[in-house]
């Protein structure tokens, strides 16, 4: 087995494939479909292209920053129907298809995810993880207007001969370690996709393409980790009195 590891940290990240119309939620880690559309555009892969070999990937979250549930109310002005033809929006407002949309969308704010992708393909593992490096298509988390604070490519992101759970209970915390010092952590919390999960997330991809856009059930396991050794070595060294 081999693992990819992931960073996604920024302002603001919205993960969901559910919310449509006027509440956008989200859930409070990255979804499935989230991560391997931004592979996809890591690799400049367009939504005709199949799924299948990323989404076979086993994937896990340790999650290292909660991050803050944040309410926008979202308004937008002559918002064209999905009935209605092309409208000139430079004519008189009161026509037919074009309305004013108001909407409540929700996003984490201040979030730090480590997200792990397991595979037996070690080659296309290490394919994603240089077009993460230099990506074709700009990268965003879970909605375009959330882009990352941080790159996504870790420079030691690919574990050859490691499990999903070695590499997420092992890899150093993501955040800054002065703000560790101040959080009091003891333990991560971990979303493993297992078949045997009590959490059920309807977030597998099965096809991006724009008619025929569809997901299945994935199964989820709740568990948790110390704080990695080489991170709580680190405070220690960096609070200590000299």
């Amino acid at each position: 087995m081999a693992v990819l590891l992931l960073r996604l940290s920024g302002p603001l990240q919205s993960w969901d494939v559910q919310s449509r119309f006027q509440i956008r939620r989200t859930d409070r880690e990255p979804s499935k479909s989230g991560v391997i559309g931004l592979l996809m555009a890591a690799k400049g892969w367009g939504r005709d292209h199949p799924v299948g070999p990323l989404a076979h990937l086993r994937m896990g979250v340790r999650i290292d920053q909660e991050g803050i549930l944040l309410r926008d109310f979202h308004t937008a002005q002559n918002v064209r129907e999905a009935s209605a033809k092309k409208v000139d929006l430079q004519r008189v407002p009161e026509k037919l298809g074009v309305r004013d949309s108001v909407s409540n969308r929700y996003y984490l704010m201040d979030a730090r995810f480590l997200v792990g992708l397991e595979g037996e393909d070690l080659a296309l593992l290490a394919d994603l993880h240089r077009a993460l490096k230099d990506p074709v298509w700009p990268l965003y988390l879970g909605r375009k207007a959330c882009v990352p604070g941080e790159p996504v490519w870790l420079p030691d992101g690919l574990r050859p001969n490691q499990t999903l759970e070695e590499a997420l209970r092992t890899y150093p915390w993501l955040g800054p370690q002065d703000r560790f010092a101040k959080a009091h952590l003891e333990r991560l919390r971990l979303m493993l996709e297992d078949p045997a999960g009590e959490i059920v997330r309807p977030d597998q991809p099965l096809s991006f393409a724009e008619r025929e856009r569809r997901y299945s059930p994935r199964r989820i396991r709740l568990a948790y980790c110390p704080v990695p050794t080489l991170c709580l070595e680190e405070v220690l060294r960096c609070t200590s009195p000299a």
